[in-house]
Parts: C-alpha cells; structure tokens; sequence
C-alpha cells in the first residue's frame, strides 16, 4: 500500500496532469522520446561502418568478364556475349578486373593495363549490363554508390 492518502494520492495525479498539460509530454512521453533518440544514435553508429566497410569493398572487388558460368563465350563490341571467332568480339579477360580498374574503366575510360582501348570499352560495355544475380554484379553495384 502507499503511504499517501487518498487526497494526497488525488494530488499527485493531478500534479502529473497538470505537468503534462503544461509541457505536452508526460513523464512517459519524455521516456519515448529519449529512447527513440537512443535508437537513432545507435542506427547512425551502425550505418557509417558499413558505409565504410562498402567503401573498402570497391577496392578488393573483382568483376569476372565474362562471368564464370558463360563458359568460353567472347565479349562483343556492344558487352554481350558472343561465340567465339565471331568478327569484332574480344577474347574474355585473363583475369577478373578489379574493382579500382573497373572503377577508372566505367568514370573515365581509362584502360586497365594489358588492354588495348577497344577491348577495355567492349569490357566496360559487359559491366554496365550485369544484372543482379550475375557474378560481379555486387561489385559493379557498390561502384555506383556515391561516397
């Protein structure tokens, strides 16, 4: 039981009525909002790691032209996938193309070392065709997020 009588008990609750009238914000309405500004501190802690986590990505990204599952098919002029022998079509790359080369290949053209100008655009063509699901597709996304 409390040690408060019923008028003081009457009182208070009007106390807290009147506190709440004349602020707007009860005690649990002050409790809500300092918790939901908790939540939201905590959410942007969260979300620059991963920003930068992503940021660093880009840089150990690779992108496989062409994709693995495509077997032995050449890149054509235009990014699609060719047989081989086929005029005008590159043989696929060596190696998969990093996320930094590929980065300089899609921004500013520049050709990644050991390609020759046509290849390269032919490569960046294939890039900018990868759909979700397709090897290289993460990479090439997290190209494209602003920093």
């Amino acid at each position: 039981m409390s040690d408060q009588g019923p008028i003081e008990a009457g009182e208070n609750a009007a106390g807290e009525a009147a506190e709440t009238a004349v602020d707007g914000v009860g005690a649990t309405g002050r409790r809500t909002v300092l918790a939901l500004g908790a939540i939201a501190a905590s959410t942007v802690v969260t979300i620059r790691p991963a920003l930068a986590q992503t940021a660093g990505s880009v840089m150990t990204c690779s992108i496989p032209v062409p994709a693995p599952e495509a077997g032995s098919q050449y890149i054509a002029a235009d990014g699609s996938l060719v047989a081989p022998g086929t005029p005008g079509s590159f043989p696929p790359s060596p190696r998969p193309i990093s996320g930094e080369d590929a980065k300089r290949l899609l921004m500013s053209g520049q050709t990644p070392p050991g390609m020759d100008s046509q290849q390269a655009q032919a490569y960046a063509n294939y890039i900018r065709r990868l759909q979700q699901g397709q090897s290289g597709f993460t990479c090439y996304a997290s190209l494209q997020m602003p920093r």
